[in-house]
């Protein structure tokens, strides 16, 4: 990294801030229209009922518990770039950080949404809260659907903590470069901070401390979604691969969303000099340690079906390769297993062209994993007589396309009004000119 002042860091993270252009405008609003796409299409869906969705027998999961599956697996990456990367002190994290933890936060608010989607008469939701009713009815804490609401929702809560104490010092920046309305929002959520050493000293430990807890989650959280799938009988789901599988999967995915969204962030903010192309490679290289670790995954699932014995299992299998979602499958293989190989090579690591392609590659295939895996199984139990196919109605594809759309959306507002690069670690990291260092 160049020498730059300290100074200059904050004129080059808040210059983000400043009123935007009409590209900036025209992107906003057409993720608004996704998110209204979305909304009208879910309004249809609670109008006309669940019917309306391609859900029904044999397959009752569909698009909604695969987007759900997808949504917490990408808020996964933000914390273990923010969390178990600060805990182990690597400097490279410091640029990307904030946004990652955005990231995490926007994912799995949106993934958040598609168990209530996915329950059609969402209006019916307080019956399965635990408190005491007239019909005595009581959550089962032992089944993994109650663990999905307490993990996710203690992941959420820990993310938005995390997220807030690592802003403070920095809407703390905001607050004293600006006026009017704008300046007393911005000391609202500084906390009145004014740097001095007791602060600074109580928001380390509490920096630290959040990390700290936030690092078992990442494989927790996933874990438990797993369950969803693993303490079933259902061939091809009862698995004890599956929470190390849907871990690295998660990471795997999460990864290359950051790629995804910083690519164009440095672009359009001219963060070159800050989000540099090393990190770029770093996060590259990681990709190639996860996808070696899900194709690792993909074979030992073949080989446990097979040396199992079990006809229902290996019959499953199968047909997930040859069967009705064969191209499903061989394009959750190839983006994920496969392709991501090719950062093995400098030239590809190194090139925005192929970074950028080769992770919208490997979130089409991680898409995909989640569809072979709850699709494949469903429409392919024990009993050949209930076998079926399924096929997403354009209700399910527009809730889907909506899903997204809130996702830029929320990352676009973040853009605008929050420092999208941390100024405290970057100083802390960075290389200064010595006339400007206390």
């Amino acid at each position: 990294m160049e020498t730059i002042s300290y100074s200059r860091f904050n004129e080059d993270i808040l210059r983000n801030m400043s009123p935007p252009g009409r590209r900036y405008y025209v992107l906003l609003a057409l993720a608004f229209a996704g998110v209204l796409l979305g909304a009208s299409c879910w309004a249809y869906q609670i109008a006309t009922g669940l019917g309306s969705a391609g859900i029904n027998l044999p397959v009752y999961w569909g698009t909604y518990l695969i987007n759900f599956v997808f949504w917490v697996g990408i808020a996964h990456s933000g914390t273990l770039i923010s969390a178990i990367l600060y805990l182990f002190r690597a400097p490279w994290r410091t640029a990307i950080a904030r946004s990652a933890e955005a990231m995490t936060v926007f994912a799995v608010s949106v993934a958040g949404l598609f168990p209530f989607i996915h329950l059609g008469r969402v209006w019916i939701v307080y019956w399965i809260l635990p408190y005491p009713n007239q019909r005595n009815l009581w959550p089962n804490f032992q089944s993994p659907l109650v663990f999905d609401v307490i993990a996710i929702s203690t992941y959420l809560t820990v993310s938005v903590l995390f997220w807030f104490t690592g802003l403070i010092p920095d809407l703390a920046v905001v607050r004293d470069s600006s006026t009017g309305l704008r300046r007393k929002i911005y000391g609202f959520f500084s906390l009145g901070w004014l740097g001095t050493h007791r602060q600074w000293n109580h928001y380390g430990t509490a920096y630290l401390l959040f990390a700290a807890l936030a690092t078992p989650l990442v494989i927790s959280v996933h874990s438990v979604v797993s369950w969803d799938f693993a303490l079933s009988i259902v061939p091809g789901w009862h698995s004890t691969i599956f929470a190390p599988y849907f871990v690295a999967g998660a990471i795997h995915s999460g990864l290359a969303m950051v790629l995804t969204l910083l690519i164009p962030l440095r672009r359009v903010f001219k963060f070159e000099h800050l989000i540099t192309l090393k990190i770029l490679e770093n996060i590259a290289k990681t990709i190639i340690f996860t996808g070696l670790i899900v194709g690792y995954a993909y074979g030992v699932e073949y080989f446990m079906a097979q040396y199992s014995g079990n006809i229902a299992e290996r019959d499953t299998f199968i047909w997930r390769a040859v069967g009705h979602y064969a191209l499903e499958f061989w394009i959750m293989v190839l983006f994920n297993a496969v392709v991501p190989l090719a950062f093995f090579i400098k030239k590809v690591r190194t090139d925005l062209r192929y970074l950028f392609g080769i992770s919208i590659l490997i979130n089409i295939g991680m898409w995909y994993e989640r569809f072979v895996i709850i699709v494949g199984s469903a429409a392919h139990q024990f009993d050949p007589y209930s076998w079926g196919y399924y096929s997403p109605t354009w209700v399910e594809f527009g809730i889907m396309i909506g899903s997204f759309s809130l996702f830029f959306f929320l990352f676009l507002l973040f853009a605008r009004f929050i420092p999208t690069i941390s100024m405290t670690e970057m100083k802390e990291t960075g290389r200064h000119s010595r006339r400007e260092n206390p």
